[in-house]
């Protein structure tokens, strides 16, 4: 069994996903446009272009994504994507770009559980939480 994060955007999935390819190194492995789904498929004209799944890796991970059918968008809420990276600077990078033009919850920082860590709402309105994790000792 696998578990995978689905996003949902408001008409912008590409421009999202192209985003983390930029700023994550996410790799695209598909993208399938509303206009490729059964011809009676209830969908507006201005939709046609936009993404019905999209699935991404970060490191490996697999994470998928669409956008939500026109008039079901919610902004996202009650969960965030979070990311583990090894190294604080390339953590605070990464929250620094996820968090640019979005909204920061909780600056990146040192904290008593990591070697740094904040959270942030991206522009996209996806929540993030960005975790350096501390070299624990038993």
């Amino acid at each position: 069994m696998q578990v995978n994060p689905y996003l949902f955007f408001n008409g912008n999935c590409e421009e999202a996903l192209r985003y983390y390819e930029k700023v994550l190194g996410a790799k695209i492995d598909a993208m399938m446009l509303y206009e490729g789904g059964p011809a009676d498929m209830p969908t507006p004209a201005e939709w046609k272009k936009k993404i019905m799944h999209a699935s991404f890796t970060v490191d490996g991970e697999v994470v998928m994504a669409s956008d939500a059918f026109p008039g079901d968008f919610h902004q996202p809420q009650g969960f965030a994507v979070a990311l583990q990276v090894d190294d604080p600077a390339d953590a605070e990078r990464r929250f620094k770009a996820l968090a640019d033009g979005g909204t920061v919850k909780m600056p990146f920082a040192k904290t008593f559980f990591s070697n740094g860590f904040g959270m942030c709402v991206d522009k996209f309105g996806t929540p993030w939480m960005v975790n350096c994790p501390a070299d624990m000792q038993s």
